[in-house]
């Protein structure tokens, strides 16, 4: 069992190792979800809620990484009406380490947030539920977000990762 020390600590290297800075809550979960599944992640559990893979292990790790100084967040306000987090580590974490990890999660970082989250979802799908089509199925499930572009964007964003040397291969789902 971890402590928690060592949690919030894999919290705060998941932002440190996607460059430093990662925006959105949502998006800090499918970077974590994605290094999971590639072999490179910290433990964290995840299963299926609304956005898609959601670890509340992870949510609530990276709010004491935040009190203990390990990450700063600024909240913003969303043009939806909400607002969003901007989290970022700080100088005394370092500088991510390199490697396939880094390389993994600050090119996760880069991707749009839908696009991200639409990509992380079909692997879990496929990964998890062992859904056949789960580009299909995530269309399905997530209709408005799927549109304009945005799945095919996400394919294209899953093939960058797919294509990076990681402990065990991302699903083949493209």
């Amino acid at each position: 069992m971890q402590t928690h020390k060592q949690v919030r600590q894999k919290a705060a290297e998941i932002v440190r190792d996607a460059g430093g800075e990662v925006v959105g809550r949502t998006k800090l979960q499918k970077i974590a979800y994605l290094l999971e599944l590639a072999g490179l992640g910290e433990g964290f559990p995840f299963e299926y809620r609304h956005y898609g893979p959601y670890s509340e292990e992870l949510a609530d790790a990276i709010q004491v990484a935040r009190v203990f100084g390990l990450v700063n967040e600024e909240e913003r306000p969303a043009t939806w009406g909400g607002s969003y987090s901007i989290f970022r580590t700080p100088p005394k974490l370092g500088a991510p380490p390199g490697g396939p990890r880094a390389a993994f999660a600050e090119l996760a970082a880069r991707i749009d947030s839908i696009e991200l989250e639409l990509a992380a979802t079909a692997a879990y799908l496929h990964a998890v539920e062992g859904h056949d089509d789960p580009w299909e199925e995530t269309a399905r499930r997530k209709p408005e977000k799927a549109k304009g572009g945005r799945l095919d964007r996400a394919k294209d964003a899953y093939r960058q990762l797919l294509a990076l040397s990681t402990p065990r291969p991302l699903p083949a789902i493209v």
